[in-house]
């Protein structure tokens, strides 16, 4: 089950009433100043100024970020349990220190207000750089706000400061849900999860949206249900360029998978209905 405590706002700890510094280790909420994700907010998001936040150790590592596990808990100092939550904290690297080498495709059909901006971010200067790493968090934040209002299977974004994003994590205990890659359903849940992942492909297509990595390297499992994580690519299949060859790849990927695990899968099929959707979203 996705691990959350029932979170409420302490009153002992909603204002700045609280000691100077949080116990060893750990460190004051960061909820204070950050983009909060959208509301109404589920009721395990701690907002109280007081709580605190401790770093568990690191649940995944990649290329353009690394996703930290996160507790956030209200020590209310009374004999009240207090409130507690776990969160993933997703970390973006640097401009420096990112390895986006597909970037410049991804970022085909995305637009930004200043001309001098788009010229050093097309350039791929120092300053362009930093623009486009400062994008992809911001990105991925947006697209998962959007997402989560419109009822697909993603993370809840709890919140977004600087190169940090707490979002909803999945899993049990302190142990996070499975890769798809990890998992070797029956084949009635395979038949499932196939389906599953067909109806999140078309109501994307009908926004005119694609992920642009899609594979079972990014979705999750949990309680027989797909979470499908890692959104800052996500593409406007009609506005860029190769939004259709993201898409198809996206399809094939995912289709091959099945496939490989023994499920009849029509991949052209499949994404013929996909491609249709999305050609349409347009008019």
């Amino acid at each position: 089950m996705t691990f959350h405590a029932a979170a409420t706002e302490s009153p002992l700890f909603a204002s700045n009433t609280c000691p100077d510094t949080p116990p060893e280790g750990e460190r004051w909420s960061s909820w204070d100043g950050a983009t909060h994700g959208p509301t109404p907010r589920p009721d395990w998001v701690i907002t109280a100024l007081g709580a605190v936040e401790e770093d568990l150790g690191v649940l995944k590592t990649g290329k353009e970020a690394d996703v930290h596990l996160i507790r956030r808990w209200v020590p209310d100092g009374t004999a009240t349990p207090a409130v507690d939550s776990l969160l993933a904290a997703k970390r973006y690297r640097g401009a420096e220190n990112r390895l986006f080498h597909r970037d410049s495709g991804y970022l085909d059909g995305r637009r930004v207000r200043k001309t001098r901006d788009m010229r050093a971010m097309q350039r791929r200067t120092e300053y362009g750089r930093a623009l486009i790493a400062g994008q992809w968090a911001f990105a991925e934040f947006e697209a998962l706000a959007k997402l989560w209002e419109m009822g697909l299977p993603v993370p809840y974004p709890v919140q977004l400061d600087d190169a940090e994003m707490l979002m909803e994590f999945f899993g049990t205990g302190r142990e996070a849900a499975p890769r798809l890659v990890q998992t070797k359903p029956a084949p009635d849940l395979l038949a499932e999860l196939f389906e599953q992942f067909r109806h999140v492909a078309i109501t994307l297509a009908h926004e005119g949206w694609a992920h642009g990595d899609l594979s079972p390297y990014n979705v999750l499992v949990h309680q027989d249900r797909l979470v499908v994580i890692d959104w800052p690519q996500i593409v406007d299949v009609v506005g860029n360029p190769h939004g259709f060859e993201f898409l198809e790849r996206d399809v094939r990927v995912m289709c091959d998978w099945f496939t490989r695990r023994g499920l009849v899968v029509d991949t052209d099929q499949v994404f013929g209905d996909v491609a249709a959707v999305a050609a349409g979203s347009a008019w």
